[in-house]
């Protein structure tokens, strides 16, 4: 049986940049938070996402981040991702 873990990246970005660097981490799937922080490192922004969001039920959280990004000159995007690990070999000794 394997088991999930999750683990943040965290990219840096300018403020043109931001919307196509979150829509294609969220494409590339397994996304569950996005958090935005500024030059000085504080948290601007924290989204949640559910698994399978995309498209209409994204396209709020993508606005509130264009009027973000528009603020914003230069920052870090972290994500939280799940990954699956695989469960641990076992050997028997005969």
């Amino acid at each position: 049986m394997s088991e999930f873990q999750s683990r943040t990246e965290e990219f840096q970005f300018s403020g043109e940049g931001l919307i196509a660097k979150i829509k294609d981490l969220v494409r590339a799937g397994n996304v569950r938070r996005v958090l935005i922080k500024n030059e000085e490192g504080r948290a601007i922004v924290d989204i949640p996402l559910a698994v399978g969001v995309v498209g209409a039920l994204l396209a709020p959280q993508l606005a509130a981040i264009g009027a973000i990004a528009a603020l914003v000159l230069k920052g870090s995007i972290v994500i939280e991702k799940v990954v699956e690990t695989p469960p641990p070999s076992t050997t028997t000794v005969v």
